[in-house]
């Protein structure tokens, strides 16, 4: 039976492809943006469809509405974005979500919150899994993100513990792919971008820093499998378990784009995590959970994107 859904955050990179996919699955679907980074481009193709409906509002403000599931995904996701006003960015996770529990409650949808691997700070156990409490910066300059997530995470099971909220929670690491926006700071679209442009490619650190990259078509199947699985809450892993250096990411942004680009290196942000990998041993066993986009295909895919914008 289709359902009326509700993405949070819908115009953004991973939820407009939610929304996207949901939609063409034969659902009604509600997106919620301020498009404080969301982007109504994202959303344009969907725009005529009798059953999508788009709706500009902030979560840190009350809203009514009916619906059968809610996607929280609100919330500025690229450190460039987040600590632009990080009082903001903690009022979106914190008030944001309890907005959004509380409307879940109201109706008796089941709300599924996008958490992040940021849940565990700079981690000290590699590769990542669900059990690790992290290890955090309580008053750093990515503490509104990270430590706003963490408190997410309490809220929902304090609404699942305390009055039956029907609850899911993912943690995602990072992803990529089209429909990221050209100046978020991450590092895939930084890159692309760059070399597009024939500008040098910034690695900050030395470049030995791994990260696992998800292509966003992967991450959004795992996310419409947990909201759809039951007796299952989480938190779990959503990712690639493939692990590059920084350096070995701009070295095949390189040699996709054909550019001319030279690798520049500046000193390392403060906090920024060295190692970032999840284990996705939870995700194979609850959800079924693989990845099929290699890293190579995927940064084809998302340099056809940029191509066309740059």
């Amino acid at each position: 039976m289709a359902k009326r859904i509700l993405i949070t955050g819908g115009a953004g990179f991973i939820g407009s492809h939610l929304a996207e996919t949901l939609l063409n699955a034969g659902n009604q679907i509600i997106v919620l943006d301020n498009f404080h980074t969301g982007r109504k481009e994202n959303l344009n193709h969907l725009l005529s469809n009798p059953n999508f409906e788009l709706i500009r509002h902030d979560i840190t403000d009350p809203i009514k509405l009916e619906v059968d599931e809610i996607y929280n995904m609100a919330c500025p996701a690229s450190p460039v974005h987040y600590q632009s006003n990080p009082i903001k960015t903690i009022k979106t996770n914190v008030l944001g979500m309890t907005n959004m529990l509380g409307l879940a409650k109201r109706v008796k949808a089941r709300i599924l919150q996008a958490s992040t691997s940021e849940v565990y700070g700079n981690p000290l156990e590699h590769p990542q899994t669900e059990s690790y409490w992290g290890n955090v910066n309580t008053i750093g300059i990515r503490s509104c993100y990270d430590e706003g997530k963490r408190v997410a995470e309490t809220l929902c099971f304090d609404y699942h513990r305390q009055h039956g909220v029907d609850i899911r929670v993912i943690r995602i690491f990072n992803t990529y792919g089209p429909r990221m926006i050209p100046d978020d700071g991450r590092v895939v679209s930084n890159f692309i971008v760059q070399a597009l442009r024939g500008e040098n490619i910034t690695i900050y650190g030395d470049g030995s820093q791994t990260r696992s990259f998800c292509y966003v078509d992967d991450l959004a199947r795992g996310i419409i499998t947990m909201m759809n699985t039951e007796n299952f809450i989480g938190p779990v892993n959503l990712g690639n378990e493939g692990e590059f250096t920084v350096k070995e990411l701009a070295e095949l942004v390189i040699k996709e784009t054909g550019s001319k680009s030279k690798i520049i290196y500046l000193p390392l942000p403060q906090d920024d995590p060295t190692r970032r990998k999840p284990n996705l041993s939870l995700a194979k066993e609850k959800l079924n959970y693989s990845t099929t986009v290699p890293l190579v295909e995927g940064v084809k895919k998302t340099i056809e994107y940029f191509s066309k914008r740059v």
